[in-house]
């Protein structure tokens, strides 16, 4: 499994090793029951310890994104795609909630934010087109 994950960045290991997997199950990447590497084989391609992935495992089991079966490992689970899109959409909200907090705090206007995102969204439109 291709994951990249950086000392640098500002998520902890773990987190990226989480966002990374979650984002490859919400947008079909990785299809349902599909086996995820094997705890100690992750942890070895990425050069982290056996517990960060273990507790990036668990982070999506408790999301219930993957599930685990005693002695095979860990698969991805089943999930409507009317799921997916649910839960991609309410982590986007919550996630533009904060942006547009941070940015009201430094001083945006509502106006400014919609501007804001109006042109980032029409400038990702251009590079689909």
């Amino acid at each position: 499994m291709l994951l990249h994950i950086s000392e640098q960045a500002a998520e902890t290991l773990q987190e990226q090793i989480v966002d990374q997997i979650r984002a490859r199950i919400l947008s079909g990447g990785l299809t349902a029951n599909t086996a995820l590497p094997s705890i100690r084989s992750l942890a070895k391609e990425l050069r982290v310890s056996v517990i960060t992935v273990q507790r990036a495992y668990d982070s999506l089991l408790n999301e219930n994104l993957v599930y685990a079966r005693r002695g095979k490992g860990y698969f991805v689970a089943d999930l409507p795609s009317t799921d997916k899109a649910s839960l991609a959409g309410t982590r986007f909200e919550d996630r533009l909630h904060k942006l547009i907090n941070d940015a009201k705090r430094e001083g945006l206007s509502n106006e400014d934010v919609e501007r804001v995102f109006r042109t980032a969204l029409d400038s990702l439109e251009e590079d689909d087109a």
